[in-house]
């Protein structure tokens, strides 16, 4: 048995508009062939492949064959895969970069993260992205490394020669523990948080450490996932500080009590854009920039 022949992007498209119109007098109609062509093309396709696309005999209709199907697939992953590369080459003749490296800060609430990436997909469909999730400074770090071309990043205390900074609003903190929690009754004197646990966020990176933020604890357990924290908090291991869109629902529920500390009240943690001067950043991440800086920290998507 000799092996298929090489069909052509033509072949494989005319293919998948007889499949997607449902006749070959329809597909002729659309791209504009004679039929004649039509059935020619698909014709020395089946040649080429060695198989039958079509059941022709069986119905007035065309019908695929189940080697017609399996041919199916695959041509129009092809057809796909070049309609992309032409996106992306468009795209870079347009100055566009092809892929966007983008840090986020974990305190960022998700419901503007989501908005914000969508309305990226919708205006660059062809620039990959790839996306990093990080804690205070190391979202900074990774900018500066050049592992990210820009980041959304808490606030930092220090100033970064080459690194610029745009104000995208804020995530307010709260402090919180769990109902059977001693701190969860009513509200407390000054100090009372000092004698338990206070769940704190690492970071890993030097540019923050050795920093404290809103730690009032005595007994301090550090960890370096968000994640991990929130899930110590519902079960009543410690109290700590977390961002209020993350712990909503919780405290609607009853698992989570947010606690009256006239020496931990919480507040803004501040959020902003960073990149590196001498790297600013092209059309698609500049896109993401200019969209978290709209975003109303007023309106429901921006505050969580």
């Amino acid at each position: 048995m000799s092996d298929p022949g090489q069909p052509t992007l033509d072949q494989l498209k005319v293919f998948i508009t007889v499949v997607e119109t449902g006749s070959f007098a329809a597909a002729s109609r659309k791209l504009n062939r004679a039929t004649s062509v039509i059935s020619y093309t698909i014709a020395n396709l089946e040649t080429q492949l060695g198989v039958t696309l079509f059941d022709r005999l069986s119905t007035k209709k065309p019908q695929l064959t189940l080697e017609g199907r399996t041919v199916l697939a695959e041509a129009k992953s092809v057809a796909h895969g070049i309609d992309n590369l032409r996106a992306k080459v468009k795209s870079m003749l347009r100055g566009v970069e092809p892929e966007v490296h983008l840090a986020l800060d974990v305190m960022l609430p998700a419901a503007r993260v989501m908005d914000a990436l969508k309305a990226f997909r919708k205006e660059f469909p062809s620039v990959s992205l790839r996306l990093y999730v990080e804690a205070l400074g190391a979202v900074t770090q990774i900018v500066l490394n050049r592992t990210a071309a820009i980041g959304i990043s808490g606030p930092l205390d220090v100033e970064i020669a080459g690194l610029e900074r745009i104000g995208v609003g804020f995530v307010k903190l709260i402090p919180v523990a769990s109902p059977d929690h001693p701190l969860a009754g009513g509200s407390h004197p000054p100090g009372a948080a000092r004698g338990h646990i206070q769940l704190v966020l690492t970071d890993r990176s030097p540019l923050t450490q050795g920093h404290e933020f809103a730690v009032v604890g005595n007994h301090t357990w550090r960890l370096a996932d968000l994640g991990a924290k929130h899930m110590l908090l519902k079960e009543g291991i410690g109290w700590g500080n977390m961002p209020e869109p993350m712990v909503r629902d919780d405290i609607e529920t009853g698992r989570l009590v947010h606690l009256d500390l006239p020496d931990c009240k919480g507040g803004p943690y501040r959020l902003q854009a960073v990149y590196r001067t001498d790297t600013p950043p092209g059309p698609a991440a500049r896109f993401l920039i200019d969209h978290f800086q709209s975003q109303d920290i007023d309106d429901p998507i921006a505050a969580g």
